[in-house]
């Protein structure tokens, strides 16, 4: 530690009463610090989020400083576009004002959207097919495992058809879902692509679909899965399409390349494939096998990986045609990535380096490639392309409701400090000396050495709470007045993360998360997000382009609306692996198309998100039961309020009215008394016609 020559009985005349940041000596300006004064705008705050880079064709930030949607893509026209914040505002507004009184979390889904990514990736591939002189065509499905939302589902099932856009089915529930929408829905031509591991159910359930006229291929996981489907098969009476997942030597690096290569969690090997022809030739019905399929691993980076691995299958591919088998299609499974950067680039899992056109010509290209060389008929083209089909359809919108403040001392406070031991005020005296003169070096030890040093007479006794709060504000400020980067503030958002963002915390991925409003300000705050859970887990601390954390605005007031963040390209798997953590339940939902009204846009579907009573049964509670034993201890006022509760949604509510709203439609609980419930409060007397309906 520099010495000062500090006498530490000579009393602080108060000091510290002209410390604060301000008064220190200014610090260098460093090469990011930008002037307050300076003009921001929309612009700015597009450049600052690399909205562009991510967010094209469908997001963009508008003149008013809100995320809008460009339903269409590039082909939006101007006055199609949708602000993302007005959807929000008629989302979750009062009913008596227009709004659909929704409670918070919401996930809005863009329809639109989703019917833009089945025809650009289609188009994609057509141009691929016509400018490489491919003989055959694309037939992509999309596998459901993606998002099994009935909607999503059906609109891709719908928007697809004519392109004969089929579906990809993992396991049993998955393939009933599948056969229901393409019975109802889909091209007669489209593909039913079985994946998975499967017993004698799935396969005879995959069978029955072939009698109902879909076109289902049982593709082998396992050889042995080969046994299943042909003693299933004898005993329905039903000749099987076959196809069989090859398990490449091509393989990707990061946490998306670990489903490929030779220790890949499914597929045949070599000599496996080869046994498969050979059962298969031996019983006559190598015409069966009619498929191969192969997956490189999602997010693949770059065409020249992508390239190499669809040329080894496609080797594979002829092979087995020279075999004998009846070989059509060749099923280059997923892996067409989604830039969450907006990098355009191979350097992380967040990002891609090439377009949907690109990725289209290279496949392609391989399989024409090698099918010409080998003398084989082209195969048609089929691809698994989930991320990318539904990434970008919906937007999950959350509330920040509070954040942490920076320390601050008022005067009473400050006066604190001159009640420490003699060796803290002279660390305190150290620090105001060395601050003067500019000597931020030495200041910076002292306010460390003076910190600790209050620390641990705090635990021994010696100081109290209020001491070491002051001790702590003055250190706060005596980096501030260094010109010390101030650190992140926690910004505490109405959501779960593991309910809604499992992949953060699981595997580190990284969506893109921004103000939806606002953006014409500059946004002056550094934050981190801290979630409603009890869990350390529950935070956002990465994001995209490497930050620690996120430029933000400074909390609106509680007499103004809330303060609303995005979080975009998250519309592949989270709804699906999200859990319970805590008993928070999913998002409200709402359903928003392109229209010709005032604000472009009609809200086709909306849904509260599950009830405390919903999450309760999920996990074998029975709200009925708890709430009959609850009210036999309380009075009829309350047991009113109680049945709101179940009914209301886990998430919490800052709009009075909101919470009336917001309470009771699905609860299921019910009053003994409908006189009680008017005399407790005349307003509930809608509420507890939605409670109605089931008494134990």
């Amino acid at each position: 530690m520099p010495a000062l020559a500090v006498d530490a009985a000579t009393p602080v005349a108060h000091a510290f009463a002209s410390c604060d940041a301000a008064r220190f000596p200014a610090a260098p300006l460093m090469a990011t610090d930008k002037p307050e004064a300076a003009a921001w705008s929309a612009d700015l705050s597009a450049a600052l989020y690399n909205v562009d880079g991510w967010g094209a064709p469908y997001f963009f930030v508008n003149d008013d400083g809100d995320v809008a949607v460009r339903p269409h893509g590039a082909a939006t026209l101007p006055g199609q576009e949708i602000d993302l914040a007005k959807v929000v505002a008629k989302a979750a507004g009062p009913r008596q004002a227009g709004g659909l009184g929704l409670p918070m979390p919401l996930l809005v889904r863009f329809p639109d959207v989703l019917r833009h990514r089945v025809e650009t990736l289609n188009a994609a591939f057509d141009y691929a097919v016509r400018s490489t002189g491919y003989g055959s065509r694309y037939q992509g499905v999309y596998p459901v495992k993606c998002n099994q939302d009935r909607y999503v589902v059906e609109d891709i099932v719908e928007f697809g058809e004519p392109f004969r856009f089929g579906l990809e089915a993992g396991s049993k529930p998955e393939l009933l879902l599948a056969m229901s929408c393409l019975v109802a829905r889909g091209n007669p031509d489209a593909l039913l692509v079985c994946n998975g591991y499967k017993d004698d159910g799935y396969v005879s359930l995959a069978l029955t679909a072939r009698t109902m006229g879909l076109n289902t291929v049982i593709v082998l996981e396992q050889e042995e899965e080969l046994d299943i489907v042909i003693e299933a098969s004898r005993r329905l009476g039903v000749r099987p399409v076959v196809g069989m997942r090859a398990k490449l030597r091509a393989k990707h690096a990061g946490h998306f390349g670990s489903t490929s290569g030779e220790k890949g969690k499914f597929g045949l090997n070599a000599a496996q494939i080869l046994s498969v022809v050979t059962k298969l030739k031996a019983i006559g019905m190598l015409d069966c096998l009619q498929l191969l399929h192969f997956h490189i691993g999602s997010q693949i980076p770059t065409t020249a990986l992508l390239s190499d691995g669809v040329g080894e299958a496609a080797q594979i591919y002829c092979e087995l045609a020279r075999l004998g088998a009846g070989m059509r299609v060749i099923d280059v499974g997923g892996g067409l990535g989604i830039d969450y950067d907006g990098t355009h680039s191979a350097q992380t899992d967040m990002s891609v380096a090439y377009s949907l056109e690109e990725y289209a010509v290279a496949v392609v290209a391989a399989v024409g490639r090698v099918c010409d060389r080998k003398g084989v008929p082209h195969p048609i083209v089929c691809s698994e392309s989930g991320r990318a089909l539904v990434s970008h359809h919906s937007v999950l919108v959350f509330e920040a409701f509070s954040a942490t403040a920076p320390g601050q001392l008022d005067a009473a406070t400050a006066y604190l400090l001159d009640e420490l031991t003699d060796d803290c005020r002279a660390d305190y005296r150290n620090v105001m000396a060395a601050a003067v003169r500019g000597d931020y070096d030495t200041c910076g030890l002292y306010a460390d050495q003076l910190k600790r040093r209050s620390a641990e007479q705090f635990k021994e006794g010696v100081l109290g709470l209020e001491h070491l709060a002051a001790v702590d504000a003055f250190c706060e400020i005596v980096a501030r007045g260094m010109g010390a980067p101030e650190p992140p503030r926690t910004y505490h958002i109405n959501l779960s993360v593991f309910t809604s963002l499992p992949d953060m915390w699981a595997i580190g991925q990284q969506f893109p998360i921004i103000p939806i409003q606002r953006l014409q300000e500059r946004p002056a705050v550094d934050g981190v997000l801290s979630d409603l859970t009890c869990d350390s887990d529950g935070k956002v601390c990465e994001f995209i382009g490497g930050r620690h954390s996120l430029p933000l605005h400074e909390l609106p007031t509680h007499a103004t609306r809330g303060y609303y963040l995005g979080m975009f390209l998250g519309g592949a798997y989270q709804e699906a692996l999200g859990g319970l953590h805590n008993l928070f339940g999913g998002p409200s939902v709402v359903r928003v198309s392109q229209s010709d009204g005032p604000h472009c846009f009609a809200v086709t579907r909306a849904a509260a998100g599950p009830s405390c009573a919903d999450v309760l049964r999920a996990m074998q509670h029975e709200p009925e039961v708890m709430f009959e034993v609850l009210k036999q201890r309380t009075d009829d006022a309350t047991a009113a309020s109680l049945a709101r509760a179940f009914g209301a949604m886990p998430y919490l509510v800052f709009d009075p009215e909101a919470a009336v709203m917001s309470g009771g439609e699905s609860s299921g609980m019910s009053s003994d008394s409908e006189g009680s419930a008017a005399g407790a409060a005349e307003e509930d007397d809608d509420e507890w016609e939605f409670m109605r309906g089931l008494t134990v």
